[in-house]
């Protein structure tokens, strides 16, 4: 049992493990921030725009059933409006998503070319020049 509880500390306080549930977090945060966005800021005008609809309302109501010997059966609405939101909502984070991974890729990117450049030979110092010059005459001698 002991083994089994240290094998989990290990792998809680892993670095890994860490940083995944801080981005869960995070992403859960961010994924309110770009609901209220589409919500309250890109949905309104959008809605303004094609005559005043607010698109949680829009639904498509299908109508009562009477079968003579068997009961009612109530009209149902399908909220297709709720599911544009969430679409657009989707999009939203996708495209954010997408541009936070191309630039950390652009980064990583940089960051390996970089360090697979070699740096050039660096210029000899003055008094470096006059050590080859001294060596290369007693070489001659």
């Amino acid at each position: 049992m002991s083994k089994f509880i240290q094998e989990f500390k290990d792998f809680a306080v892993k670095g890994n493990a860490v940083d995944m549930a801080v981005g869960v977090i995070i992403g859960g945060a961010f994924g309110k921030i770009v609901t209220s966005i589409v919500n309250d800021i890109i949905m309104p005008p959008i809605g303004w725009l094609i005559g005043g609809v607010k698109f949680t309302d829009l639904k498509l109501t299908l109508p009562t059933v009477e079968i003579p010997g068997v009961e009612k059966m109530e009209g149902v609405s399908i909220n297709y409006g709720n599911f544009l939101q969430t679409t657009f909502d989707f999009i939203i984070i996708a495209f954010c998503v997408f541009l936070l991974v191309k630039g950390i890729n652009k980064l990583a990117k940089k960051k390996v070319e970089e360090s697979a450049t070699p740096a050039p030979n660096p210029e000899p110092t003055a008094e470096e020049k006059l050590l080859t010059e001294i060596r290369d005459l007693l070489k001659n001698k």
